[in-house]
C-alpha cells in the first residue's frame, strides 16, 4: 500500500524582477534561507533529512541543490538532486519526493526550486576547429530538435492563439485579471505567511530586506495593455504584457511521509496525492498541461470539478486560454490570486511556488482539492494533486 507523502512546511522568497532586488545574489544564497526558514518551521535538522531536492534551469553551475543545501552552513552531510524539467522543475522536484517516499526509499525530504535569471549564463559553442581564429558563437539552449522544431516560447504561444482563435483583446483581459488578482491578493496579505525575507547587502549603505512582490502592475489597465507592440511575431497578439515575466526567487518544501510527522509531532498542510507529465508537439508546448492534467484526474478518480483551486502557470495568457478550451476550467478556481503574468516566472522555482500558493490558499478557503499544472518549453505538461489535510 502506498504511504502518504505530506507537506509540512511550504515557504518562498518574495519574487524579483529580472534585474531587481535580488540581482545582485547567486541564487544558492537566498535558496539556502528558504530551506532553513522550511526547516525551522517543520522543526526538523539536518539529521532527518534524506535528500534536498531542488528545481533549476539556468544555473549553469554543478548541482545547485547541493551548492544550495551546503551554503545553509547545517550539516556538510545534507545531499542534493538538482532536477531540470524547464517550467516543470519545481513541481516535479515536489513529486520526485513524494515518489521516493511512497517507494519507502525515505521519509523526509526537502523540495523546491531556485532561479535566478538575473545572473543566468550565456551559451556559447567552440569553434570546430582547435586553434581557429573564429571566436566563439552564443547560442541558445535547444530543446527541440530542428526536424520537429524548435521555435521561441513566444512563437508557441502565436502558434496557439492562431489554432484556437485567440483575440489580442481575450488575451488582455485575462493579463488585467491576473494584475487585478494579485494586487487584491497583497493588499489583502494572503502571501505574508509564505514569505521569507531576504536580507540583501548593498556596496555602500545599509543592507535592505526584500520581502514584497516586485514583479506586479496593480495599476495595468486595458488601454495601457492595447498599446504594447507584439513581442514576438510581427502582426502577432503575444505582448510583454499579456506575458510572464523574467525573475528571480525560491521555494522549498518539507515533505514527509505520514508516519514520519506523527513520529515527531508535526502537522500536515496537505497530502500530494498524485503526480503525471504528458509530451505534446514542441511548436505548441503551451497545451501540456490538458493532457497531463487528464492524466492525473484518472490517476486518482477525480474530476475537474472537485477541484476548489487550479494554479496553471500563466506562461502566456493565450496559452492559458488555449488550455482553457479544451478543459473548460471555471475561472472563480483559476489562479484565483493571481498568476505568473502578474508575479513573474522564476523558471525551476515556479512550480514549487504554485504549490506553495495552493497549499495556504485551500488552508484560507478551507477547500480540498487543488491542481497544479504548468507547459513546459519543448513540448510536456506536468500536473499533481495536492489534498488539504
Amino acid at each position: 500500500m502506498k504511504r502518504d507523502a505530506v507537506i509540512v512546511s511550504a515557504v518562498r522568497t518574495a519574487i524579483a524582477r529580472q534585474g531587481g532586488a535580488l540581482a545582485t545574489l547567486p541564487a544558492h544564497i537566498y535558496g539556502a534561507e528558504v530551506i532553513k526558514e522550511a526547516m525551522r518551521r517543520a522543526n526538523i535538522g539536518p539529521e532527518h533529512v534524506d535528500d534536498v531536492i531542488m528545481g533549476n534551469v539556468l544555473s549553469g553551475g554543478g548541482n545547485i541543490a547541493r551548492l544550495t543545501a551546503l551554503q545553509t552552513g547545517l550539516s556538510l552531510e545534507l545531499t542534493g538532486l538538482t532536477v531540470d524539467r524547464q517550467c516543470g522543475s519545481g513541481i516535479n522536484a515536489v513529486t520526485l519526493a513524494a515518489q521516493a517516499i511512497w517507494a519507502g526509499d525515505g521519509d523526509v525530504y526537502i523540495a523546491g526550486g531556485v532561479e535566478s535569471m538575473s545572473r543566468a549564463p550565456y551559451l556559447m559553442d567552440r569553434p570546430e576547429k582547435p586553434y581557429s581564429s573564429t571566436p566563439p558563437s552564443f547560442r541558445k539552449s535547444q530543446l527541440s530538435p530542428k526536424e520537429i522544431g524548435d521555435p521561441p516560447m513566444g512563437i508557441t504561444a502565436e502558434n496557439l492563439a492562431k489554432k484556437y482563435g485567440i483575440s489580442r483583446e481575450e488575451q488582455d483581459t485575462f493579463a488585467l485579471r491576473s494584475q487585478q488578482r494579485m494586487a487584491r491578493a497583497m493588499q489583502e496579505g494572503r502571501f505574508d505567511e509564505q514569505i521569507v525575507p531576504i536580507t540583501v547587502p548593498v556596496k555602500k549603505g545599509e543592507p535592505f530586506v526584500f520581502d514584497t512582490d516586485e514583479h506586479p502592475r496593480p495599476n495595468t489597465t486595458m488601454e495601457a495593455l492595447a498599446k504594447l507592440p507584439p513581442a514576438f511575431l510581427e502582426g502577432g497578439t503575444v505582448t510583454a504584457g499579456n506575458s510572464s515575466g523574467l525573475n528571480d526567487a525560491a521555494s522549498a518544501l518539507v515533505i514527509m511521509s505520514r508516519e514520519k510527522a506523527e513520529e515527531l509531532g508535526v502537522k500536515p498542510l496537505a497530502v500530494i496525492r498524485a503526480h503525471a507529465v504528458a509530451g505534446v508537439d514542441p511548436n505548441i508546448m503551451g497545451i501540456g498541461p490538458v493532457p497531463a492534467t487528464r492524466k492525473v484526474l484518472e490517476k486518482v478518480g477525480l474530476t475537474l470539478d472537485e477541484m476548489d483551486i487550479i494554479e496553471i502557470n500563466e506562461a502566456f495568457a493565450a496559452q492559458v486560454i488555449a488550455c482553457d478550451r479544451e478543459l473548460e476550467m471555471d475561472p472563480e478556481k483559476v489562479n484565483i490570486n493571481g498568476g505568473a503574468i502578474a508575479h513573474g516566472h522564476p523558471l525551476g522555482a515556479t512550480g514549487a511556488i504554485l504549490i506553495t500558493k495552493a497549499v495556504y490558499e485551500l488552508k484560507r478557503r478551507g477547500g480540498k482539492y487543488a491542481l497544479i499544472t504548468a507547459c513546459i518549453g519543448g513540448g510536456q505538461g506536468i500536473a499533481t494533486i495536492i489534498e488539504r489535510e
